[in-house]
């Protein structure tokens, strides 16, 4: 059991999501930065998808009353166990009545507590991921709060420290230039808009959560008045609504929208996207359908391989 004696700024219990339920408006939610989650439960040996603690800008503080083998991955937080500093990308032990305190972000948005076994809550529509807006899943629908105890699974299997390797966290390293393809509505935008949008710089908002982060710059000139008929939208994509500023929307976004679409992120770039903090400058840089598949292909390739993965 992990009891929560803080819980941070916002910490939710997520997996890798829930697929396939666009058409009834449930959004896939999840890690913001799934290529962390599976890193960590890679350390671990454990299902890629388990569920785990994702922290936003501050951590939470645990308290383990059990002994639990643990993994911290993403964004370093400065955590220390017992007041001894604990890395990231390393799995270690924490005893019996042991306390993990994670601090506040050194370096991007998100940061992973996983633990052996995984965390443990009531599945919705399959998946134990939380997802704030509509109150589902995790614990309770929401995020955790002072006084709470997650349940965690049995350990399938003896664990040792393991390590990620520094090649591997080299190449899966966060993006600030993020690649996208043309979005549905492209071509609605005329050259100069196109151009604009992939090579001017843009400032993540304030404005900016699981559902979508708010990008601020010169704004784009929008067709139509940023305006068209409602349809459905992909993880990732990039609207313009009127005014020009374009929203990147994200793992609890809505299903349908009637802004015109300029672009999408790769998928290979989504976990990038989920270590983006407020006020972080971005560029997006064009890629064709052929690109995004080999980066995506190449991505899981290196995340399936265990070889490459541990030091």
């Amino acid at each position: 059991m992990i009891e929560v004696l803080a819980p941070g700024l916002f910490t939710t219990v997520q997996d890798l999501g829930r697929e396939g339920f666009g058409p009834m408006g449930v959004s896939a939610s999840g890690a913001a930065d799934p290529v962390a989650l599976r890193l960590g439960n890679a350390l671990l040996q454990n299902a890629p998808g388990s569920a785990a603690l994702e922290m936003t800008l501050l951590g939470g503080t645990f308290r383990f009353t059990d002994s639990a083998f643990l993994a911290l991955t993403g964004s370093d937080f400065g955590a220390t166990l017992d007041g001894q500093e604990i890395p990231c990308w390393k799995s270690f032990e924490a005893k019996c009545g042991a306390t993990l305190r994670v601090g506040t972000t050194r370096s991007g948005a998100r940061c992973y507590l996983c633990v052996a076994g995984g965390i443990e809550v009531r599945l919705f529509l399959g998946s134990a991921s939380t997802h704030i807006l509509s109150g589902l899943g995790g614990l309770d629908g929401r995020a955790l709060k002072k006084g709470d105890v997650l349940a965690t699974g049995a350990r399938s299997v003896d664990h040792r420290p393991r390590m990620i390797a520094k090649s591997v966290l080299e190449r899966l390293a966060p993006r600030k230039i993020l690649r996208v393809t043309p979005g549905p509505q492209a071509e609605w935008f005329d050259q100069s808009a196109r151009e604009a949008f992939h090579f001017n710089p843009w400032t993540v908002s304030e404005e900016s959560n699981r559902m979508g982060l708010r990008l601020e710059g010169t704004p784009i000139p929008t067709p139509a008045g940023g305006q068209m008929i409602t349809e459905g939208i992909s993880l990732g994509a990039i609207q313009v609504p009127h005014g020009g500023q374009p929203i990147i929307l994200f793992v609890e976004q809505q299903t349908t929208g009637g802004y015109p679409k300029i672009a999408n992120i790769i998928s290979a770039d989504l976990a990038s996207v989920g270590q983006l903090r407020p006020r972080d400058q971005i560029r997006f840089e064009p890629a064709g359908f052929d690109t995004a598949r080999r980066l995506l292909q190449d991505q899981e390739d290196l995340l399936r391989s265990e070889e490459e993965l541990i030091a």
